[in-house]
């Protein structure tokens, strides 16, 4: 007998490259694990610290959302390798509740939105997804990596001169590294490089510690000191489902962005009554709410390469252990190298193709003005719920519109011993838009005096159609002339039984 040895294993697909059992077992997956969550924990410290500013808290609310978030999404989340924590998004929509009412009011408004977002999640909002247009998901996107880029620019301007050179070098750390190596993420190496250089010359440019005190104690429990009645729900209604809205919203794109990037499914129903429970969980430790974060979810899943709940989870543990035992080292990390980070991330976000010549002269006009829609109302709102609405609203005109002018009426007169009969086809499909144009096809006046619609080929969508129907035989019946409508599938010769007669004029 000859032995036969064994050819080498097979590549995992990419959903076993999700399972956390096997990244526990593969020594080169968990590296990327551990070092992607290390990477994203060290970006979230000035990115949380930011937006509480935003919001008007305590730096320390941000950096404990960050950690409640990220620790909690790891577990219950349909998304795995998806980061969220406290995020812009939020900080924008909470900012004047902050102003107004204060702390207590705000924990409690969070609270409240994850209820919120566990209800829509579970009555099935996540399935409204297949609703959005490819070119709106590609408008949010480049949307996203414009915002995340002009969220650095305040790291640029008004600094010392040093910061263009540290954030230079940083980029090309980000970007030369990995074709030299990938043994270790390059955003690490570039943090660790840029902040010992910064420390032995001495060189004073901003650092994280500049950003805020760091918390030197873990969360602990926290309980919101509002009454509870019907005032103080009125005050927290609107704010809550604000948040719920745009966090559902934040979370579930970026879900489908990661999809896309891994070639894995995820599960959205999950994702959304995970992000309700992250945020319950985090409003009783007394954080400022979130969502995912498209930025910091690139550094872990594209410039890190992880692909498992072990690096969300690691993110928001680094986090906490930077900031309370690690802190002062935490402090002198320069913006610059976070900067650079955050530079990379949006270059490689950004969907260069979509703005190809090519690409524009290839795609119908409506296409590029839906993407364009999304990206300036986006870009102008700093609001991802509003400028993706826009570009569902605007796809769904332009795309009625089209849909308008692709039916048909056919006229043809025939003679038979009962005199002279016109039929009118009728190919297409038919509601608010195109039967609107429907009315105005037929000759009233010169027709003879039988007339037959033929349906076989059209489909009743809504009632206006049922409407036009009923307008264009009733203007016939005033010139004398009898009309029958014939052909009619029977979902939509349902519709007619149910609704003719009944919906008033029309035209």
């Amino acid at each position: 007998m000859t032995a036969t040895s064994a050819g080498p294993a097979p590549a995992p697909t990419p959903e076993q490259l999700q399972s956390v059992r096997g990244a526990l077992r593969s020594p080169r997956r968990l590296k990327n694990e551990v070092f992607g969550g290390l990477v994203v924990g060290l970006a979230l410290i000035p990115e949380a610290i930011a937006f509480s500013v935003i919001a008007g808290v305590d730096p320390r609310i941000g950096l404990f959302a960050a950690f409640t978030m990220a620790v909690t999404i790891s577990f219950v989340g349909g998304r795995p390798a998806m980061i969220s924590a406290a995020t812009g998004a939020v900080a924008l929509v909470i900012a004047p509740l902050v102003k107004s009412h204060g702390l207590d009011y705000l924990v409690a408004a969070v609270i409240l939105a994850g209820i919120f977002q566990i209800i829509l999640g579970l009555s099935g909002v996540a399935k409204l997804m297949r609703f959005i247009p490819r070119s709106v998901m590609v408008g949010f996107v480049n949307a996203l990596a414009i915002l995340v880029f002009l969220a650095q620019m305040p790291e640029l301007t008004g600094v010392p001169w040093p910061v263009y050179p540290l954030t230079a070098a940083g980029l090309l750390i980000v970007v030369g590294l990995p074709r030299l190596t990938s043994a270790v993420p390059a955003p690490l190496i570039a943090i660790v490089v840029l902040t010992v250089v910064t420390v032995l010359a001495g060189v004073d440019v901003p650092t994280v510690g500049d950003k805020g005190a760091l918390p030197d104690s873990l969360p602990v429990l926290f309980f919101p000191n509002v009454p509870l009645n019907l005032e103080t729900l009125q005050v927290l209604f609107p704010y809550a489902l604000a948040m719920a809205f745009v966090g559902l919203l934040e979370s579930l794109m970026t879900a489908k962005l990661v999809d896309d990037i891994t070639d894995t499914r995820s599960s959205k129903t999950r994702e959304a009554w995970g992000q309700g429970v992250a945020n319950i969980v985090t409003g009783f430790f007394g954080g400022m709410g979130g969502c995912a974060m498209i930025g910091q979810t690139m550094i872990n899943v594209k410039a890190s390469g992880a692909r498992t709940r072990i690096s969300t989870f690691l993110a928001g543990v680094f986090l906490l252990i930077l900031v309370v035992a690690l802190g002062g080292v935490v402090s002198l990390i320069p913006m610059a190298a976070l900067v650079a980070i955050m530079i990379f991330v949006c270059i490689a976000t950004f969907d260069w193709h979509s703005i190809r010549p090519a690409t524009l002269k290839a795609l119908p006009k409506s296409e590029t003005a839906v993407m364009v829609a999304t990206v300036a109302v986006t870009v102008a709102t700093h609001n991802l719920a509003i400028g993706v609405g826009v570009g569902v609203l605007v796809a769904m005109v332009l795309f009625a519109r089209r849909v308008a002018h692709f039916v048909a009426v056919r006229r043809t007169v025939t003679a038979d011993d009962g005199g002279t009969l016109v039929t009118y086809k009728v190919d297409g499909e038919l509601f608010f838009a195109s039967s609107n144009d429907l009315y105005t096809q037929f000759e009233y006046a010169l027709d003879p005096d039988r007339v037959v619609i033929d349906m076989h080929d059209s489909h009743l969508w809504d009632a206006s159609t049922v409407a036009t129907l009923d307008a264009i035989t009733r203007k016939y019946r005033h010139h004398g002339k009898s009309v029958d409508v014939v052909g009619l599938n029977e979902a939509s010769l349902l519709m007619r039984e149910r609704l003719a007669g009944k919906l008033g004029a029309g035209h």
